[in-house]
């Protein structure tokens, strides 16, 4: 096992299987498509079309971009989600988000149909994680975490799992995903007593507490695997996560880094749910 788990490796293995399938599909004439619905021109939010844009092309995967205005009224956004949903060419529907002040976000992203929900926006989609049912797709980021370990080998049947954040974007999805592979999991938060006497129990310690560098020496012991899902920037510029590298590194196991960790797989991931929801509607 390597000591450093970076993303990238398995974001490209992830790729290069995501063009095998979307190639497969389109020998028999189904064309994986991607629609994403941007409200405004948010720089953050455009630069992140442009990269999606750029991925799906990579593997063979299209993508259909449809641009409101910032003042557009909710009731266009609306329908332009009810388009989607009934085009059967579109297989993935991604709601930029957050929405412009003022737009009911959660009636929006749960017009989303579960089957083209991609990245794990509805209620219904959430529910399908908790309660082990098909519907919709899990969180692209606790699932790229699932990747990341499967792909360096490390087993999570029986093992003691710790994940450090409670959010229903990662935390509780995560380790709904972890307690399906036979792991035996704990949450703890930013409220958890003696909360480094229970990572350091821990075989495997994910950080996803969202705030920077929270998870220092004293919470970790030799041998660990130490997966990072934060990134925060600093401001000199450079990157960190939720736990503080250089006070890790030097025990773990094994550990991510950020950048090149948990973040550089979630695109690949969320590629993947729309090839397999263009797979199932064949």
């Amino acid at each position: 096992m390597d000591h450093i788990l970076s993303g990238i490796p398995v974001a490209k293995a992830l790729q290069e299987e995501n063009a095998r399938i979307a190639a497969g599909l389109r020998e028999r004439g189904i064309v994986p498509a991607l629609a994403i619905l941007q409200v405004g021109s948010r720089p953050d939010a455009m630069r992140y079309a442009q990269m999606l844009q750029k991925k799906s092309a990579e593997c063979g995967i299209d993508v259909k971009l449809t641009e409101l205005a910032q003042d557009a009224p909710q009731a266009a956004v609306c329908a332009a989600l009810e388009m989607l949903n009934r085009d059967p060419a579109v297989h993935g529907i991604l709601l930029m988000r957050p929405l412009p002040e003022g737009m009911d976000e959660e009636g929006l992203r749960n017009r989303i149909r579960p089957e083209k929900d991609v990245d794990s926006a509805t209620d219904a989609s959430l529910a399908g994680v908790f309660t082990s049912k098909p519907l919709g797709f899990a969180p692209a980021t606790p699932q790229a975490v699932l990747e990341i370990l499967r792909y360096y080998g490390i087993p999570l049947r029986g093992k003691k799992v710790v994940v450090v954040g409670r959010s229903l974007v990662v935390g509780r999805p995560l380790a709904m995903l972890l307690l399906a592979q036979d792991a035996t999991v704990t949450i703890c938060h930013s409220k958890t007593e003696n909360l480094p006497q229970l990572t350091r129990e821990a075989d495997i310690v994910v950080a996803a507490l969202a705030k920077p560098e929270a998870l220092g020496a004293d919470c970790f012991r030799k041998g660990q695997i130490v997966v990072d899902v934060g990134i925060h920037r600093r401001g000199d510029g450079s990157f960190c996560g939720d736990v503080a590298f250089s006070e890790a590194e030097p025990l773990a196991q094994a550990i991510t880094p950020v950048p090149g960790g948990v973040g550089s797989v979630t695109t690949a991931v969320m590629l993947r749910h729309v090839v397999q929801a263009a797979e199932n509607k064949e």
